[in-house]
């Protein structure tokens, strides 16, 4: 490595150790106790009101799109190749334990990324250009912390972050493309006309959209994963226990794995935990803000499902897919990417896995790059207007293309680093607000006309 990416490194190490740990773990427990530990103690009663519920709009309140779409939107973001990549990749650099801290950051986080999207749809506005509404933590920093600067300065690096998150996104699927003779530049442009043919019809389409790609997708994926998972069904129970053990005990090396320790195991856990989920980001906020809801409560709700989504069921799954058949102690860091790919070959054959792999990856990245995209057209038109917000949207486009022949490592190590910068004022603003996040809160959950009193 360069000089240049050593200190990239180096930073990025330090940032995603204490530091973060601290903000994200300490935040997430902070609002967890602040809201009356509201993911627990109505936990039966949000998954009602959003699994239960899924396809049914919102009757009542102002809104663009209905809360679902919302939902999809959001979810496009996170559910990503993060899902499938990023978590064989943070076991096999921090060991099982890895899994434990992402599991810690998702329970802790569900009470953050409710404040997030309650407090987006506090303090959303009408565009005066096309009608919809917009928010996001760049609103309830400007105008419920009175923090102008420091929305403006979440905006500004969330639009730079995401110039390297779209690119690890390309980079993903054009690695996998290129092992079953695909081009990589003809992968890269493929997702680009995907993903443009989506953004450019403004998040009306990306609703209409992402509300059927993204739980078909989801639920194809879960399928064959688990379908694997249960032919090695006798290595579940001790797959559960290696996560607990190994999040307070190192690991030794063993294998294609060099071992990790505590410190490793948390690092890599809360970081691809907060990518995936994006508790913390503030950005989901960003799709949420439209949504079509009688109260910024229940809006709130639908990220916690998002959460619970994201971490719970597609992340965990890639998870006990690696460990339960033994690959992540065989296949060394390098490889690990490849792991989901290479287990379901055991089973089906391995060209016909890589082609799944590849398949599920270009939908899940397409997915991915949409939601990035619309976040950062929206960053660009809060910041500069809408003339730079379509430049940016033309850029981000390109960047899917020119990232596809690019080195994945390279560009995680700058993104860890602009993912700190955005979490750290969101994170830091919604702690500030706690007093309006509870007043939100009790006005919503102990309103019997929102939340009925159980018999």
């Amino acid at each position: 490595m360069d000089t240049i990416t050593n200190i990239v490194v180096s930073i990025s190490s330090w940032l995603w150790g204490p530091p973060m740990l601290l903000l994200l773990v300490g935040g997430g427990l902070w609002m967890t106790i602040a809201l009356d530990f509201v993911q627990f103690k109505h936990f039966p009663f949000i998954m009602r009101e959003t699994l239960g519920k899924l396809i049914k709009p919102e009757k009542s309140g102002d809104g663009t799109i209905t809360a679902f779409q919302a939902t999809t939107s959001a979810l496009a973001n996170t559910v990503g190749a993060s899902n499938i990549i990023g978590v064989p990749v943070a076991i096999a650099l921090g060991g099982p334990g890895a899994i434990f801290w992402m599991w810690v950051s998702g329970v802790l986080g569900l009470a953050i990324k409710w404040a997030e999207i309650a407090l987006s749809i506090e303090y959303r506005e009408k565009d005066e250009v096309d009608g919809t509404f917009v928010g996001g933590p760049m609103y309830y920093l400007s105008k419920g912390l009175n923090a102008k600067w420091l929305g403006t300065l979440f905006a500004f690096v969330l639009m730079l972050e995401l110039i390297p998150s779209v690119g690890s996104q390309a980079v993903a699927v054009s690695a996998n493309a290129a092992a079953v003779g695909i081009p990589k530049i003809v992968s890269g442009v493929v997702v680009a006309i995907f993903a443009g043919l989506v953004v450019f019809g403004g998040i009306q389409r990306i609703g209409k959209v992402t509300e059927k790609l993204i739980p078909g997708m989801v639920i194809l994926y879960l399928i064959v994963a688990w379908i694997i998972i249960a032919l090695n069904i006798q290595h579940l129970p001790g797959s559960i226990l290696l996560i607990f053990k190994s999040a307070f005990t190192p690991v030794a090396a063993t294998g294609g794995f060099a071992g990790a320790g505590i410190a490793a195991a948390a690092r890599w856990g809360v970081a691809r935990g907060v990518y995936s989920n994006e508790a913390g980001m503030g950005q989901a906020g960003i799709a949420h803000a439209a949504a079509i809801t009688d109260h910024p409560g229940r809006q709130g709700m639908w990220a916690m499902f998002e959460v619970v989504v994201d971490t719970f069921f597609v992340c965990s799954t890639t998870a006990f897919l690696t460990l339960t058949t033994g690959l992540w102690t065989t296949m060394g860091a390098d490889a690990a990417a490849t792991i989901p790919a290479v287990a379901i070959g055991d089973i089906i054959g391995a060209t016909f896995a890589q082609y799944f792999v590849t398949f599920c990856l270009i939908f899940f990245v397409v997915s991915t790059v949409i939601g990035n995209c619309f976040y950062g057209e929206q960053m660009a038109r809060y910041l500069f207007g809408n003339k730079f917000a379509k430049f940016m949207l033309g850029s981000y486009i390109a960047i899917v293309v020119i990232a596809s022949t690019s080195d994945l490592a390279t560009i995680y190590n700058y993104l860890d680093i602009l993912l700190a910068l955005v979490v750290i004022p969101n994170v830091i603003g919604v702690v500030l607000m706690t007093k309006k996040c509870r007043e939100i809160k009790k006005d919503f959950f102990d309103n019997k006309d929102y939340v009925p009193a159980k018999k």
